[in-house]
């Protein structure tokens, strides 16, 4: 039996002479209809994936590269209260009297107005309940962990598994009282200088230097060669924090999280793990209220 001749294999619509116009032209037309370009590189869609990543205004995260938003009329204003760094303000109208005032705050400090539509601040928030106000938060810039070592004799204050930025500000905010360097954190698994930590620092986040280790083992170790003692705070350690004369000298103090305390890996790197006495009954302390005490004792050995 002969075999028929036909055309082979229908091709695949992308494959087609006319695909990329028509791609184009309608992308052309959506963005005419709804104001954002869909084009990608040589005429192509771009596809809903590099669309979202392409717009920082809207993220919901703060990790030193992409601004941050604070949205809602009682959030705004009391960022704004607490001076957290804006680089803009959205609003969509000015009509109530927390809005009116987070207006006249970000005047007075001299951040952008931007009067926005509703459906734009909805794009910007990622649908978030934005209330018709929202606060960009400027990218915080982390130092590098070795430029905490300043002077002669620096204090420094790592942090192991916080993961509660209002604890991570509270830290920075008794670190800057009691005459440390500066704040170590992690860069994963851990809270990050936001809205929330910045408001807790009660502004002391824009003296005192924050810096990010990518292994906080690692960098604990390295501060030891640079002559610095290391101690960690923990319910287990054998020597209260009242009694650690060597803190008088170079010093780091790492500070664990209030339910899993230090990771098995700083631990073991610490040179020693110290304690608050606690003849009450309360188990254990918050981070942030720990850390204070530990520097107040750790401040009046050093004096």
């Amino acid at each position: 039996m002969a075999k028929r001749k036909g055309k082979g294999p229908t091709p695949k619509a992308e494959d087609r002479h006319w695909h990329g116009k028509r791609q184009k032209a309608r992308a052309v037309k959506s963005a005419k209809r709804t104001g954002t370009s869909t084009v990608g590189p040589r005429g192509r869609a771009a596809s809903a994936e590099p669309q979202r990543a392409t717009r920082p205004a809207g993220a919901r995260r703060a990790n030193g590269e992409v601004p941050e938003l604070v949205t809602g009329r009682n959030p705004v204003v009391e960022a704004l209260r607490a001076r957290v760094p804006g680089s803009a303000l959205y609003v969509t109208s000015g009509t109530d009297e927390r809005v009116r005032e987070s207006i006249q705050l970000a005047a007075d400090r001299g951040i952008p107005l931007l009067e926005t539509g509703k459906n734009e601040l909805d794009r910007l928030t990622d649908g978030a309940v934005h209330q018709g106000i929202a606060l960009q938060v400027r990218p915080y810039r982390y130092a590098h962990p070795d430029d905490l070592l300043t002077g002669t004799s620096p204090l420094i204050v790592a942090v192991d598994g916080i993961t509660d930025p209002r604890n991570l500000g509270a830290i920075v905010r008794s670190a800057a009282a009691f005459g440390a360097s500066g704040v170590v954190v992690p860069e994963r698994r851990a809270a990050g200088v936001n809205a929330g930590a910045w408001k807790a620092s009660a502004g002391t986040l824009a003296t005192l230097p924050v810096a990010r280790a990518t292994n906080l083992s690692r960098q604990l170790k390295a501060y030891q060669k640079a002559g610095c003692f290391v101690a960690g705070l923990d319910a287990a350690g054998g020597v209260t924090v009242a009694d650690l004369e060597v803190a008088s000298g170079p010093f780091v103090l790492v500070v664990g999280s209030e339910g899993k305390g230090l990771g098995r890996l700083v631990a073991d790197t610490c040179d020693m793990l110290v304690t608050i006495p606690m003849p009450g009954r309360a188990e254990s302390l918050n981070a942030g209220v720990a850390a204070g005490i530990a520097l107040y004792e750790i401040s009046r050995l050093r004096a």
